[in-house]
């Protein structure tokens, strides 16, 4: 175990739905009503930009009222009393962050920044507002959502396979395992890292050799923290 022990969480859309934000549900295609081929793809991008960007900055607005709940608060706090947290998230809302926490890697992208539609690279900051149409780039190319899209390749996930690498406890929270290559992750943790899974269906969802926890984040998240701050480890036992 390190000196400061190095817990690394892995998130997804159960832990932001607790804030009222809503969540793509694989079920049945749709996201916020709409078909996901219609506003979260390169294609429909192609096809009609002016209906992704106005879905997307109705999710932004949405975004900003949303506060963070107990759980990204609890793995704030852990954080401040000396834990080394790095979070890994396929959510692309800032409730991490705004819940203080400092080390946050976004698979999926952050929806409250604009990036180029030509050079990935160049990407804008959208304290307020949203994007429009004749919104560019500093060259001059029509600006996008900065979030990765069905059928993208995510950038970060070699960054974040190597968190996984050196977690001493990998908590995951809020997440189905069934977005690939994100629910690959688990691969990459050593043989004996310690892993858990909080949500509601852990049970159905814990691949072998994960701890199953059957509760919500807001529940199961606070009660894991107080118990490391307490032991001032990362253990169950």
């Amino acid at each position: 175990m390190a000196a400061s022990p190095h817990l690394v969480v892995f998130t997804g859309s159960g832990i932001s739905a607790e804030s009222g934000i809503k969540t793509f549900r694989a079920s049945d295609g749709l996201w916020e009503n709409h078909p996901v081929e219609d506003v979260a793809t390169p294609q429909a991008w192609r096809r009609n930009p002016q209906q992704v960007l106005d879905f997307y900055n109705q999710r932004r607005e949405q975004i900003r009222r949303a506060k963070p709940n107990a759980a990204h608060k609890a793995l704030a706090a852990l954080e401040q009393d000396g834990f080394s947290v790095s979070i890994i998230t396929q959510n692309i809302d800032d409730l991490h962050e705004r819940a203080g926490s400092r080390q946050v890697l976004h698979l999926h992208g952050e929806i409250l920044k604009a990036r180029s539609s030509i050079d990935e690279r160049m990407r804008y900051p959208l304290p307020k507002g949203g994007i429009e149409l004749g919104h560019v780039c500093d060259k001059g190319s029509q600006l996008r959502p900065d979030v990765v899209w069905f059928g993208e390749s995510v950038p970060l996930f070699a960054e974040a396979c190597d968190l996984v690498s050196q977690a001493d406890f990998l908590l995951v929270v809020g997440t189905s395992l069934a977005v690939m290559p994100a629910a690959s992750l688990l691969s990459y943790i050593d043989y004996d890292t310690p892993c858990a899974l909080v949500d509601p269906e852990a049970d159905m969802l814990s691949p072998p050799g994960v701890l199953a926890i059957n509760t919500t984040a807001g529940e199961g998240v606070p009660a894991l923290v107080n118990r490391w701050k307490q032991q001032g480890n990362l253990l169950l036992s």
